[in-house]
């Protein structure tokens, strides 16, 4: 398929919620310097078309682009996403009308992976509870230099199971099996396992980990994997991560199962709402961390974003997009 080529600084570039991108920290210079640039702190649906029409290239990071604003928006050459899951975006319409849709792999990796150690060892350890009990002067009342009001789990010689062995899966068993757990792991058609990691299918992740962790893309197939018979068939003394997409998980299947004791705890940093509702069933759970979708928000994480989006948008305006995800 052949693009149209766009000179440099004559083009219009829309940022439709730049927000949570640069909320302050970052810069928008190498966006800037490819053409007239305008950013939206965030568009409410109604506001899309009308804010995108006559723009050469929207980017969006998650407002949506469906159907009914792509019909409305014909002029458009490209559309980037601020992300590298684009479900956001109608790719196939998209598609069909002759328009790339570009993300960014891989930019959140090594935060993504320090988060999910982050929730593990919070689950495991309830660091910032004890740090909160010394504060309120538990520790000074103690007649014993030491105390716990969580039990305090030891990691190491314990099973963690990884579904996804992408990038961030595969760096998450990496870690595991240098904390000395032992690592199970879906199979991937990309990556062969790396020594040490063993590969078996999805039900038996469930079946023999004392941790699982998520980390597969949002799709019909993975769509509500982690419900209540799966959630069954988990150790009593096993914990949930989830730092992929809400979407994964049946979120009142997981609430049932934690206040039923079926799974030692969880920690989400996704839901399938965001932000959630005041009555969502798992803020009132029990033995969950709820973390408010931060894990890709280093801001060397968001640096390497932008950096590269802008390369997106400098090769769309070139007549030959990369990181192109509806070809």
């Amino acid at each position: 398929m052949g693009y149209p080529v766009i000179k440099e600084g004559m083009a219009r570039i829309l940022v439709l919620d730049g927000h949570t991108v640069n909320p302050g920290d970052n810069d928008w210079q190498p966006l800037q310097e490819l053409g007239d640039l305008v950013v939206y702190e965030r568009t409410e649906p109604d506001l899309v078309v009308e804010r995108a029409r006559g723009a050469d290239i929207v980017i969006t990071n998650k407002t949506r682009l469906g159907r009914d604003e792509l019909s409305h928006l014909p002029g458009l050459r490209g559309i980037c996403v601020f992300a590298t899951g684009f479900d956001v975006v109608n790719a196939t319409l998209a598609r069909e009308l002759g328009i790339p849709v570009c993300n960014v792999p891989e930019y959140s990796t090594p935060s993504v992976v320090e988060h999910t150690f982050a929730l593990l060892f919070a689950l495991a350890r309830r660091v910032e509870l004890h740090s909160e009990l010394v504060s309120r002067g538990e520790w000074s009342r103690s007649a014993d230099f030491s105390f716990w009001r969580t039990p305090q789990h030891e990691l190491s010689g314990r099973t963690l199971g990884v579904v996804g062995y992408g990038s961030i899966g595969r760096r998450v068993a990496a870690a595991a099996l240098a904390f000395g757990l032992r690592v199970l792991a879906t199979r991937s058609r990309r990556n062969p396992p790396d020594p040490g990691v063993e590969v078996v299918e999805l039900d038996a992740i469930f079946e023999r980990s004392d941790v699982v962790s998520l980390h597969c893309p949002l799709t019909p197939e993975t769509s509500g994997l982690v419900r209540s018979e799966r959630l069954e068939k988990m150790k009593a003394s096993a914990f949930l991560i989830n730092t992929s997409r809400g979407g994964l998980v049946r979120e009142t299947d997981l609430a049932d199962a934690l206040a039923r004791r079926v799974i030692a705890g969880a920690a989400l940093d996704v839901l399938s709402t965001e932000p959630p509702p005041f009555d969502h069933p798992l803020l009132s759970a029990p033995n969950l961390i709820v973390t408010p979708h931060l894990a890709w928000s280093s801001l060397a994480s968001r640096r390497r974003l932008l950096a590269t989006t802008a390369d997106n948008v400098r090769a769309i305006l070139a007549g030959a997009p990369i990181h192109v995800v509806n070809v």
